[in-house]
C-alpha cells in the first residue's frame, strides 16, 4: 500500500484515537517535551469507560490529571522517574514508583516483564519516505513502541527532525491525531550565586577535550556557564538544555575530540526552551539515541575524559548518596546517575562528579549528614563515589577510609555545620577530634 494513503486512513480525532485503550491496558507515555498531551487529555476523557489502567513513564510535562484522587480505580500511574505532577500521588499511595536504573528499563519491555499494550507518543510529520520522527524525544519511547501491541501518535507539525535514532515508519503507527500546538516547554530558571560557585568547582575538574553528561536544573547550568576557557568538548548524556547552544555556537563544544561519535552531541532527549527545539531541528551535530545506549555504562566508559556530573539530596559522612527520595518519600528517581558515575568511572581520564549545594531549607539543615533521613534510599553506594562537590569546596573519596571521608566531607560542609559534623564522626569513631582543625 502506499504509505501516503496507509497515513491518512489511519488519521482520526483524538476521541476515536482513544478507542484502542482497554480496560486492564498498559500504557506507555512519551516523556519530557515529547509528552504527547492531546493524547493524554483525551486518556482523561475517557475515564468513565475505563478501569485498571496502568500509565507508565517517566518524567513529562503538563498536569499528569491522571493521578488525581477522582481517577482512582481508573488510571493508576507507574513512575520510572518522578516529575513534580505526579510526586504528591506517589506519596499519598495513589500512584506507584519504581526504583530502577534507566539504562535497564527498555529491558523490561524486551524481556516481557513489563509488556506494553499501548505507547502514546508525539512526533513530526511524515518525511517523503513516510518516517515521522521522535523529535526532541527518543527516550524509552523507540523500543516502547517496537514493543507495544498498538501505537498511537500525536503527528505535531512543529516537532522538529531529529537525526540518529528516531524514525519510525508510519506502517508500524496505528492511529494518527494531527496537531499543530507549541510543544510543552522547560524554562530555565536563573541560576543562583550557590550554584555558580558549584558550577566554579565543578569547571576546575573538566579537562579540555573532555565529554560531558550534564542534567536539567541551576547546576547544570551553572556548570556549562563556566565552560567558556574549555576546548573541544563533547557531548554523551540522556539529556540536555538550552545551556549547551552557547557553547556550542562559540566553539567549546565541538566534539572533535571524542574518542566516540566523534563530532556529535549524543543525547537520548532534549528538555528546554523552543529555542532548543530550532536548535536541534535537522541538526546533523546532535545524534538521538535510546536510553539504553545513552546510558549503558559500558558504552558510557568507552569516551575518553568523561566527565559525569550529577546531584543528590543528601551526602552522609561516608560517602553515601541519596538522589531520590526525602526520607521515605520518593521524589524523583535513579535516573542516570549510577549509569554514568559507573561509566566515568571507568573511562580512561574519567572524572565522576556528586554536585549539591552544601545546604537546604534555606540555610537551616546541612545536606552534608551525619546520617542519611531514616528511610532515604541510596543511589550511589558510598564505593561508587569519587568527587563530591558543593560551593565550599571539592572533596575526594574514592579509595579513602571513613576517617580520611569525614574529614574531606567536613570540609566542604557549610561552617556553620562543620562542628556538629564532627562531634559525630568523633563519636562514631570515624575520626579523632583534632585540636584547631582547619576545614578548607
Amino acid at each position: 500500500m502506499n504509505w501516503r494513503k496507509e497515513y491518512q486512513d489511519k488519521c482520526m480525532g483524538a476521541a476515536q484515537a482513544l478507542e484502542a485503550v482497554h480496560s486492564g491496558d498498559r500504557i506507555w507515555v512519551q516523556s519530557g517535551c515529547g509528552t504527547p498531551s492531546v493524547l493524554v487529555d483525551a486518556l482523561v476523557a475517557c475515564a468513565a469507560d475505563l478501569l485498571d489502567v496502568e500509565i507508565v513513564h517517566m518524567k513529562t510535562l503538563g498536569a499528569a490529571e491522571y493521578t488525581r484522587p477522582e481517577y482512582a480505580g481508573h488510571f493508576r500511574h507507574s513512575g520510572l522517574f518522578l516529575g513534580e505532577n505526579v510526586r504528591e500521588a506517589v506519596c499519598a499511595g495513589r500512584a506507584d514508583y519504581t526504583p530502577i536504573f534507566l539504562s535497564e528499563i527498555e529491558g523490561l519491555f524486551l524481556s516481557g516483564a513489563m509488556p506494553l499494550d499501548v505507547v502514546l507518543m508525539q512526533v513530526s510529520p511524515p518525511d517523503e519516505h513516510g518516517f515521522v520522527s521522535l523529535g526532541t524525544t527518543v527516550d524509552c519511547t523507540m523500543t516502547a513502541a517496537r514493543c507495544a501491541k498498538r501505537v498511537i501518535a500525536e503527528v505535531n507539525e512543529r516537532m522538529p527532525r531529529t537525526h540518529g535514532e528516531t524514525n519510525i515508519h508510519v506502517s508500524h503507527i496505528s492511529a494518527v491525531v494531527e496537531t499543530s500546538r507549541p510543544l510543552l516547554e522547560l524554562q530555565a530558571e536563573p541560576f543562583t550565586d550557590v550554584q555558580r560557585r558549584i558550577g566554579e568547582n565543578v569547571a576546575s575538574l573538566i579537562p579540555d577535550g573532555a565529554t560531558l553528561q550534564t542534567g536539567i536544573g541551576g547546576i547544570p547550568d551553572a556548570v556549562l556557564a563556566c565552560l567558556t576557557d574549555k576546548r573541544d568538548l563533547g557531548i554523551h548524556t540522556e539529556m540536555c538544555s538550552d545551556g549547551v547552544i552557547a557553547l556550542m555556537e562559540a566553539g567549546m563544544l565541538t566534539g572533535e575530540r571524542k574518542s566516540l561519535h566523534r563530532g556529535k552531541a549524543v543525547v537520548s532527549f532534549v528538555l528546554g526552551s523552543k529555542r532548543l527545539f530550532d536548535f536541534v531541528d535537522q541538526n546533523p551535530s546532535f545524534e538521538f539515541r535510546s536510553i539504553s545506549y545513552t546510558n549503558d555504562p559500558f558504552v558510557v566508559a568507552q569516551n575518553d575524559r568523561m566527565v559525569a556530573i550529577n546531584s543528590a539530596l543528601q551526602v552522609d559522612m561516608t560517602g553515601q548518596v541519596c538522589a531520590d527520595s526525602l526520607g521515605v518519600k520518593p521524589f524523583s528517581g535513579f535516573g542516570g546517575q549510577i549509569d554514568f558515575i559507573r561509566g566515568a568511572a571507568r573511562s580512561k581520564g574519567g572524572v565522576p562528579i556528586i554536585a549539591l549545594p552544601a545546604t537546604a531549607c534555606r540555610g537551616s539543615v546541612s545536606r552534608i549528614a551525619t546520617v542519611l533521613e531514616p528511610g532515604a534510599g541510596v543511589v550511589t553506594s558510598r564505593a561508587d563515589v569519587h568527587y563530591v562537590v558543593t560551593e565550599f569546596g571539592i572533596a575526594y573519596l574514592h579509595g579513602k577510609t571513613l576517617r580520611e571521608r569525614a574529614e574531606a566531607l567536613i570540609g566542604i560542609a557549610d561552617p556553620r555545620f562543620q562542628a556538629e559534623l564532627e562531634d559525630f564522626a568523633v563519636r562514631s569513631h570515624y575520626m579523632e577530634r583534632k585540636a584547631a582543625v582547619q576545614y578548607a
